[in-house]
């Protein structure tokens, strides 16, 4: 998957001040102060609205006004989580944590950036830490269950994914599709082919438009020996993600299968193709050897027809 769940100024023009006299006419002047709190919302308000180079600045201007700000400091690394900066997003979280060692989302997000950056280990560390402030939100759960799958162990990602499915909110259907497909993936590396299945039909009946659910349950089909059924899974992913290459693919393996061998060499076609665009040059290579590969049985099978 997927993903993870985080917690999500305008720009302030600084004029300088002078001092002025004034005349027994004028208007008395009223300054007012900007806090580090005014710069924390602005910048959560930028956030929002998805500017998150502008968050940082008044994140920055926050803490160059209160150094010890926990949450400036938390909230940008929130931002930077979103411009994929991991190293600086953890290190904004460590600072949190060394300001306010009681800070629940600095410890979840911070799992966050290590397993981004593929540290898994460390990531499962902070998410233990995050469960142990809060035991009963599904967050560090599911997280933890992705860096545990992330490390190899999907046994024990299962059992954070069930934890987090008896935590979260039954109102959010999408989430728990997301749980359901990570459970579901976990389920599959584990050659439990039947529990992901169940799995993935649970995911797909609770968010019918997520390609990710309809993939894995053809990859599962396909598995199977189920090749209608990974048709069209695979088609759906398609419908809602036309440029997947690897559906594409998926669907023309299963295809030649079928023996609708021009229809896997017309799958193939766009799979290479849309590799290629995609500057993914080792997929898009051998894509074209197995295209080459399907087009030589083709004509041997031909040939061996016409004997």
């Amino acid at each position: 998957m997927s993903d993870f769940w985080r917690l999500f100024i305008s720009t302030i023009i600084a004029f300088p001040l002078t001092f002025l006299t004034l005349s027994a006419h004028s208007a008395p002047v009223s300054i007012i102060q900007i806090t580090a709190s005014n710069f924390l919302e602005l910048g959560v308000d930028k956030m929002q609205r998805g500017n998150y180079q502008e968050a940082i600045e008044n994140f920055n201007q926050a803490i160059e006004l209160e150094k010890d700000f926990a949450v400036a400091y938390s909230d940008r690394c929130l931002a930077y989580l979103q411009l994929q900066d991991y190293h600086q997003a953890a290190t904004d979280c460590t600072q949190a944590i060394n300001f306010a060692p009681d800070n629940f989302e600095a410890y979840l997000n911070r799992g966050v950036a290590h397993y981004r950056q593929g540290d898994y280990l460390t990531a499962i560390v902070d998410h233990n830490r995050a469960i142990a402030l809060k035991p009963y939100d599904f967050r560090a759960y599911y997280n933890r269950g992705l860096a545990f799958a992330g490390d190899g162990k999907d046994s024990q990602a299962i059992l954070d994914f069930n934890l987090a499915l008896t935590q979260i909110p039954r109102i959010t259907s999408l989430l728990l599709a997301d749980i359901y497909n990570d459970r579901g993936l976990a389920h599959f590396v584990l050659q439990d082919i039947q529990a992901a299945m169940l799995d993935f039909n649970l995911a797909i009946r609770l968010n019918a438009n997520d390609y990710r659910a309809y993939f894995n349950r053809g990859c599962a089909c396909g598995r199977n020996g189920d090749d209608f059924g990974a048709v069209h899974d695979f088609s759906q992913v398609i419908r809602l993600n036309p440029s997947n290459a690897q559906a594409y693919v998926n669907r023309g393996v299963a295809q030649y299968h079928l023996g609708y061998h021009l229809d896997a060499i017309a799958d193939l076609q766009k799979a290479s193709k849309y590799f290629e665009n995609q500057g993914k040059r080792v997929a898009y290579e051998k894509t074209l050897d197995l295209l080459k590969n399907l087009r030589q049985k083709i004509s041997s099978a031909t040939e061996i027809a016409l004997l």
